[in-house]
Formats: C-alpha cells, sequence, structure tokens
C-alpha cells in the first residue's frame, strides 16, 4: 500500500485476512487508488457489502461509512440509501456468490432500475470463504468443493445478464489490468445509472488448488493465455468462446 493511501484505511487492521494468491488485495488497492485520483471525500461515499471473502474489501478496511449487510442483499440496503440520500456516493463491494446466487434477484432488478449505484464484484468463480462451493461463475469442468466430478452447469456471464436488464455501464477486468481497471472506476463515478465492474481475482487457496492453478503465477499465466476482448467476443461461437475470459466494456 503506498503511503499516500493510508489516509483512506484503518492501519490497524492491517495485515488483511486475504489468503496468499488472492487477488481482492490488489483490487482494495485499485478501489482506493481511484478515489484519490478523482479527489473524491471518502466520507462522501457508503461502502455497502455483503457476505463472503470480498464483503471485507470495504469493511473493516475503508475509514469511511460502511456497512457489512445480510448475506446477497447488499444492493436492497444500497438501494435504500440512493432512494433516502441523493448527495451521497454508493458503491457495493461483493463477491459473485453473494452478487449472483442469493443476491441474482436484487442485482437483477437494481440494475433494471438503473439507480446510480457503483457495483464491483470480485469474481472468484467460488465461495472462498465457506469452503469452495460451486458459485454461479464457476466454469465448466471446473472441480469444486461441491462439484468434485466438474461443474456441468452453465455459468452465469453477469456483465451480460446485468447489460440486458438495463445498466447504464457494465465492463469486465481482472485484477492484473489495474490501468483500464482504475480507469473504470472512476468513469462508473461519472455515470448517472447503474454501473457493474465485474472483476476477476484468482483464489489459489479453493479454486486454484483443485484446478492445477495452486500460485498466483498459475493464474496469471492462465488469464494472459484465455482472455479475449469484448469486441472481439462478439463474432465469436460458443465453442470458441469456451473457458474465454471476456474483458472490456459490454455497455
Amino acid at each position: 500500500m503506498s503511503q499516500k493511501l493510508y489516509k483512506y484505511i484503518r492501519e490497524e487492521v492491517f495485515p488483511t485476512p486475504f489468503c496468499p494468491g488472492c487477488g481482492h488485495g490488489i483490487l482494495l488497492k485499485t478501489i482506493l487508488k481511484a478515489i484519490d485520483e478523482l479527489n473524491i471525500d471518502i466520507k462522501k461515499i457508503v461502502f455497502v457489502s455483503g457476505i463472503g471473502c470480498a464483503a471485507w474489501i470495504p469493511s473493516p478496511h475503508f475509514k469511511a461509512d460502511t456497512l457489512h449487510t445480510l448475506h446477497g442483499r447488499p444492493l436492497a440496503f444500497a438501494t435504500g440509501i440512493r432512494l433516502t440520500r441523493s448527495d451521497l456516493e454508493i458503491m457495493v463491494i461483493s463477491g459473485d456468490g453473494d452478487l449472483g446466487a442469493i443476491g441474482g434477484n436484487h442485482l437483477i432488478h437494481t440494475a433494471r432500475r438503473n439507480l446510480k449505484i457503483i457495483t464491483i464484484c470480485a469474481n472468484n468463480s467460488i465461495y472462498g470463504m465457506t469452503g469452495g462451493q460451486l458459485s454461479p461463475t464457476t466454469p465448466k469442468e471446473c472441480i469444486t468443493e461441491t462439484s468434485p466430478f466438474g461443474n456441468w452447469e452453465e455459468p452465469f456471464d453477469l456483465c451480460a445478464l446485468v447489460k440486458s436488464c438495463g445498466a447504464e455501464f457494465v465492463c469486465r477486468y481482472t485484477v492484473f489490468h489495474t490501468k483500464p481497471l482504475k480507469k473504470a472506476i472512476k468513469k462508473a463515478f461519472q455515470i448517472n445509472g447503474f454501473s457493474f465492474i465485474d472483476v476477476i481475482s484468482p483464489c489459489p487457496t479453493h479454486y486454484g488448488r483443485r484446478n492445477k492453478m495452486p500460485t498466483l503465477y498459475d493464474f496469471y499465466q492462465f488469464i494472459f493465455k484465455n482472455i479475449i476482448s469484448y469486441e472481439k467476443a462478439k463474432n465469436l461461437s460458443k465453442e470458441e468462446l469456451k473457458n474465454k475470459i471476456i474483458i472490456g466494456e459490454y455497455v
């Protein structure tokens, strides 16, 4: 963490609880860098999270107002804040399980209403905090605690889902794409509507060790071998897109 970002964090809670190789710490820093470069008063931002590894990014680390809410309900709480406090910026930070599974209906309806809420999904394609179960974004054939013979379900493309619901700004990057990710977060603050940023974040502890990627370097190699831009992906078949990670702006 760079020296100038210390003013945004509660130093007494460091080091973070994230496992070695987890990408959530990179995301934490990138969010704060975007806020710092925009010169936004962090006291004018409310950070909302649910339950899971990603929910620990803002709470307890950010020196700001945070709501650590019920599992799957951060967008419901964020909606309440938006309806009563138009003067505040609202950022929801949570995981793919929290936002896409138990919180799936809240996600599609908040996008449908197109409320001015920034939502960042720290997407590690697994339930990391509770043992490594299958999540809505787990790729097909991948092994998890609850799919020991490989996942047979089609995963959600959360960006495509939210785009179809009418969100104003939708994009995906990985924690290894810190510059475009930071730019996207800064852009989201300027959007007068619902913004959704899907951030691919490695989980070596659960996802990686079960799928032959036990280190951060293994994830790095896998991601850069399989990333593809959204513009290019639009012209490819479903079979050609198998195991590909689509990055860029959907909307």
